[in-house]
């Protein structure tokens, strides 16, 4: 088992599900935000979720879910963990946790090293802060573009919560990225695909790989 853990995003098929594990992956990402080109639809969530084994988590990608939202999706299988991507506050990351016994993680948005101050706010209310790179103004997601920010910024930072790194990761970078940060968790989703929402098993197989390299 890697030091490194490492959460595939997105995946929405058997095969890439199956790559995921594996490859060694401790985590996979069932988007659920309908804008998205990985967006998994309710009608098959039983059925993906089913196929993620006990011993990987299921983390629901989440932008500004409804309580009837988050309730579907817990009773059909589709999320152990509640990854908040929109714009929820501390009081609606707790709100969430204590309603559902979820494990909340709330993604931080990283341009400049002020972001990473945002973070602070969720300790207590979230149990996990994913730092991203922040998408431009107007932009249709909120993530998932293959973006990266200066990874340096995390040097010295000490997070308020258990965290992880993502945005703009792939196999070429993943290794440098952990050397740089020390992130304890990788997330990946566009850097492992052939074309938006298409995950490559051979991309994620040397994902995994670098990951457990770095």
């Amino acid at each position: 088992m890697s030091r490194v853990a490492i959460k595939i995003c997105g995946v929405k098929t058997a095969e890439a599900i199956d790559a995921a594990v594996r490859g060694g992956a401790s985590h996979v990402g069932l988007n659920y935000f309908p804008p998205s080109p990985r967006y998994l639809a309710p009608d098959r969530v039983s059925l993906i979720a089913a196929r993620v084994p006990a011993h990987v988590k299921r983390v629901g990608v989440l932008v500004d879910p409804s309580d009837d939202l988050i309730d579907t999706l817990v009773a059909a299988g589709g999320m152990e963990i509640a990854q908040l991507h929109g714009r929820e506050t501390p009081e609606r990351a707790a709100a969430i946790r204590q309603r559902t016994g979820l494990e909340v993680w709330k993604v931080i948005s990283v341009k400049t090293a002020g972001d990473l101050a945002t973070g602070a706010a969720y300790a207590g209310a979230a149990d996990f802060l994913l730092y991203d790179a922040k998408t431009p103004d107007g932009a249709a997601l909120p993530g998932g573009m293959g973006l990266r920010f200066d990874w340096r910024l995390l040097a010295g930072h000490r997070p308020p919560l258990p965290w992880g790194l993502s945005g703009g990761l792939d196999a070429e970078n993943v290794a440098d990225a952990v050397r740089l940060t020390g992130a304890p968790l990788v997330d990946v989703s566009s850097g492992i695909e052939s074309a938006p929402g298409v995950k490559d098993v051979a991309k994620i197989a040397d994902f995994c790989r670098a990951a457990q390299a770095g």
